[in-house]
């Protein structure tokens, strides 16, 4: 019999004692929310309360492999993961975040290919887990859902191409302020001096994005900061000002 190791190293979910049947409410509520389940009427949402299940995940912990074929759809139902690919000597590089409400491992779902990415949680997760054989079955002939897909899809192609915008900046400088500035876009909260980027964004994080190192990163964002564009925050927030984004 293959072990508990094997499975996970291929993207499916291992249930262990702490592992259970997401609640009924939860997933109720959780569906109206997403507009990729939103469309969904009564019966469906019944159907979904008993497919779906539940799993934690810590931070830094490899929630899927590239290369693996999964075959389960992943909702996030708190939390932030990455989605990153290994380069050369295994350097990282990041693609994309996604947050509560997102969903991947739509691609594997569709043509039943491996994986061109791997996620990792970012922060402690819960992810929620739907097979798809169930989604087959039951929302495969579901125009709206399949309309949220290419939806999705969309979005997707706009963050590859925000990524490729970003390194074809043969400037440094020019492509921190073109993470940074997408962060803002895509995760970033009105503050009165600004726009405040509200999750743990490491220097780390963002040299993976701008493929730079960690030390090119700290020296532009110190840069940065004693330009009055920036502030780093407490628990790590970055606060972008007016001046950043003028720029």
């Amino acid at each position: 019999m293959k072990n508990r190791a094997h499975y996970a190293r291929r993207g499916a979910p291992v249930k262990t004692p702490e592992d259970h049947k997401a609640k009924s409410g939860n997933i109720a509520e959780f569906a109206r929310k997403l507009p990729f389940l939103s469309c969904l009427d009564d019966e469906e949402i019944i159907i979904l309360r008993h497919v779906i299940t539940e799993r934690q995940f810590v931070k830094d912990q490899v929630i899927l492999r590239e290369e693996d074929t999964p075959n389960y759809l992943y909702f996030i139902y708190s939390g932030k993961v990455k989605i990153i690919q290994s380069g050369a000597g295994g350097k990282e590089k990041v693609i994309a975040i996604h947050q509560q409400g997102d969903y991947f491992g739509e691609m594997a779902i569709l043509d039943g290919r491996t994986e061109p990415a791997s996620v990792v949680a970012l922060e402690n997760t819960r992810i929620g887990l739907l097979s798809g054989d169930v989604f087959n079955k039951h929302f495969m002939g579901n125009n709206k859902i399949l309309r949220e897909i290419i939806n999705l899809l969309c979005s997707r192609l706009r963050d590859a191409w925000s990524m490729v915008k970003v390194m074809s900046f043969a400037d440094a400088e020019h492509r921190v302020r073109a993470v940074l500035k997408y962060m803002g876009e895509r995760f970033g909260v009105p503050d009165p001096r600004g726009t405040v980027i509200r999750f743990r964004l490491t220097h780390g994080d963002i040299a993976g994005f701008a493929s730079l190192s960690r030390e090119t990163v700290t020296r532009i964002l110190s840069r940065l900061e004693k330009a009055d564009e920036i502030e780093a925050r407490p628990r790590r927030d970055i606060l972008l000002k007016p001046a950043f984004i003028k720029k």
